[in-house]
């Protein structure tokens, strides 16, 4: 039986994560979560809530998200059909990453996930159509909570390769402030 790879990225809490999948002649099979075995690779994230969502065309933004303490969420993001950059921002005042972005390519083909910790802004645009994204979190969604920055804000410079195709924005997305107007909540020093 292989074992489950566990990657750092650049920006210090980010993990990416990639279940072993095992084939025969039927198909294939993957063990997409099990807590004990994360937890032996030093992720005790407790997730309590599971969210889907279904992109029906290329180009399609969701993001940048986050949710303040107390109902801060890590997230756990993985695509079961298609293709999508998923990014991280780091907002923790302190952080010798502030302001610094991370992006990589989740897909259905890849089984690859992303760990979002607490303290970052989190997004994506989808690469494919119907592109449907499964996603664990850590607390509930609270409407109260939540933030947002506008996806293509200058001052954080994310390549999120649209290649000329127009960005498809939720309302909400479309009126997220800018990375100059925010006003974290999460710190460094709370995240170490």
């Amino acid at each position: 039986m292989g074992s489950i790879t566990v990657e750092t990225t650049p920006l210090p809490g980010g993990v990416l994560i990639t279940p072993p999948r095992f084939a025969d002649n039927r198909g294939d099979f993957c063990e997409t979560y099990n807590a004990e075995t994360l937890a032996n690779s030093g992720i005790d994230t407790v997730f309590i809530q599971d969210n889907h969502s279904r992109s029906r065309f290329v180009g399609t933004v969701r993001g940048l998200h986050f949710q303040a303490p107390p109902k801060a969420q890590a997230k756990l993001v993985r695509v079961i059909r298609g293709r999508i950059f998923d990014v991280i921002v780091d907002i923790r005042v302190g952080s010798p990453h502030f302001g610094q972005w991370f992006g990589v390519e989740l897909s259905e083909a890849n089984g690859r996930q992303l760990l979002v910790p607490t303290g970052f802004l989190h997004g994506f645009v989808t690469r494919e159509p119907d592109t449907e994204v499964l996603y664990k979190c850590s607390q509930t969604y609270s409407p109260a909570h939540e933030g947002a920055v506008r996806f293509d804000d200058p001052a954080l410079n994310i390549d999120w390769g649209l290649d000329g195709v127009d960005a498809i924005l939720s309302p909400k997305d479309a009126a997220a402030g800018a990375w100059r107007a925010l006003n974290s909540p999460f710190t460094w020093e709370q995240a170490r």
